[in-house]
């Protein structure tokens, strides 16, 4: 149905989530262009970025397309296997993005903690086999879930007032028990998040570790200067995604279109902002961009 109440307001809302999504797939698409004809920036660190920059453009187009057909043709129809698909292709990439965001730490813990050996722990093919993990791991957690909603007998009812498919919608346009149902995606979000989370947080302890050890205060900001933009990608992530969670949960007197702005808005804006941040504070990134951007 996309946003319930603001039909009226479509053509202008569509304007924003237009140029979200074109800055957002301009800037991943130039970072994996220039990562890929610049041997120099491919780094352990770069073709992680990569993954990620791969994972932000999905995310953005899984929603996007569908949303702004809605917008444009009033093209609200979807039919269960659609859906279906939506709802694994969506969930998958977010638990792969939130992988790639583990591995991304455990690269700065190398880095800093083990630096004479980071060439060998982090080579090409290390990177290619953490990335299939991420993959791995995604596809086990979010293919049962979606082969459960698959099972799920459907009410005469079948409005589901959002701009793309979710699981809770649909099961609650279900005729069935959707007791297993619920608990499983509960249980997915508080394993990934909590484990991910965990092991971000334990990296960067042994990273502050190490780093309290160097003597030379220089070093210390180089050191710290590594991490920043894995930091600020991180909590443009986790940070909207804690607070749209929460909100869904608690926050009953939000006004629906609200919420679904939200929601939309975090899909929409990490993904832009992804390769602006390691644009910003990576100056070999940087200074190829340019180079180029200038050419374009």
């Amino acid at each position: 149905m996309g946003f319930p109440g603001l039909e009226a307001a479509y053509v202008w809302i569509s304007i924003p989530f237009t140029m979200f999504y074109i800055l957002g797939l301009w800037g991943n698409v130039m970072l994996l262009y220039v990562v890929s004809k610049e041997q120099t920036l491919q780094k352990p660190m770069y073709l992680l970025l990569c993954m990620l920059a791969l994972t932000d453009i999905a995310t953005s187009t899984a929603v996007v397309l569908k949303t702004l057909f809605i917008f444009w043709f009033n093209f609200k129809g979807i039919t269960v296997g659609g859906c279906l698909t939506q709802i694994f292709f969506l969930y998958m990439v977010s638990v792969m993005h939130s992988a790639i965001l583990v591995t991304m730490a455990f690269d700065r813990y190398v880095a800093i903690c083990n630096p004479l050996r980071y060439a060998t722990i982090l080579r090409k093919g290390q990177i290619a086999k953490l990335g299939l993990l991420c993959l791995i791991k995604a596809v086990l957690f979010i293919l049962p879930m979606t082969l459960l909603l698959s099972r799920l007998p459907f009410c005469a009812n079948r409005v589901i007032p959002h701009t793309f498919c979710e699981p809770i919608a649909l099961m609650k346009l279900s005729c069935g028990d959707i007791t297993l149902h619920r608990t499983y995606c509960l249980v997915i979000v508080f394993v990934v998040s909590v484990l991910d989370l965990s092991l971000i947080v334990l990296s960067y302890c042994l990273i502050i570790r190490a780093i309290l050890r160097i003597s030379s205060k220089k070093a210390h900001q180089k050191a710290l200067n590594t991490c920043t933009a894995h930091i600020c990608v991180m909590l443009t992530y986790y940070t909207p995604g804690l607070f749209v969670n929460l909100a869904h949960l608690f926050g009953q007197s939000i006004a629906s279109h609200v919420h679904i702005i939200l929601v939309n808005l975090y899909l929409l804006i990490s993904p832009m902002l992804n390769p602006v941040i390691y644009g910003v504070k990576s100056k070999e990134l940087r200074d190829k961009l340019g180079k180029y951007t200038c050419r374009m």
